[in-house]
């Protein structure tokens, strides 16, 4: 990590990773940026973390950040301090926030098919049957990396000391894939959802960012189909 916070993983993979404690329960998940260079050497940015004038610096080193993506409905906190501070950049929407953040003009809303501006470089699939979350799962081919957000959770299982009731009633401590609340409320039709798995599954893919736990850095596909069975 850098003094601002961003970690390499691979070449031209990043993450930044902060502290951050969910509104009203004041659990502390952390949370976490992916960061792609693109083939032109700009930036793509997923599910932005709280931007302040060393990581700004840090980013600007790195190259000119050309997307800023909001890849759900519920991940989008800091999106538009991005929005202001890069004008140059086009920003990406889950579907269905554009109209949850009225205040955000969203240059396009995110679909199965990756825009121009990363096209086959990173691939992307809208989860279905989980309309809570609308949630786009990303896949970078050149490190072999699935990038989620919420579906899937890898906090460690300390983590139950910080708020006890919270994180029991979540199921998430020490367990990696969807906590309780996304199994039984955010994945309302389960045909769906499995079909959307299969599709991920089929990306070769071997490790795994999520935005709130630890990495994975190998063997993610086999933990992936493994966390998704249920279904």
């Amino acid at each position: 990590m850098n003094d601002a916070g961003i970690g390499a993983l691979a070449p031209d993979l990043w993450v930044v990773e902060r502290a951050f404690k969910l509104p009203v329960v004041r659990a502390e998940v952390g949370t976490r940026m992916t960061i792609v260079r693109l083939a032109d050497g700009g930036l793509f940015l997923h599910s932005p973390v709280r931007l302040d004038e060393g990581l700004q610096r840090a980013l600007d080193e790195l190259g000119q950040v050309r997307a800023i993506v909001a890849p759900s409905r519920v991940h989008h906190l800091f999106v538009g301090d991005y929005i202001a501070a890069y004008p140059q950049a086009q920003s990406y929407g889950a579907p269905g926030l554009p109209e949850r953040r009225g205040d955000i003009t969203f240059d396009a809303v995110l679909t199965d098919e990756a825009p121009e501006l990363w096209r086959g470089q990173v691939e992307e699939h809208v989860f279905r049957g989980a309309p809570v979350l609308n949630e786009v799962v990303f896949f970078h081919p050149a490190s072999r990396t699935v990038i989620f957000t919420d579906l899937v959770f890898n906090l460690p299982a300390s983590s139950r000391a910080r708020a006890r009731l919270f994180f029991w009633l979540l199921d998430a401590p020490g367990k990696f894939g969807p906590h309780r609340i996304i199994r039984r409320r955010a994945i309302r039709d389960r045909g769906a959802a499995r079909q959307s798995i299969n599709r991920i599954l089929q990306w070769d893919f071997d490790r795994v960012i999520m935005s709130h736990g630890d990495l994975v850095e190998s063997g993610g596909k086999t933990r992936v189909a493994e966390a998704f069975a249920y279904l």
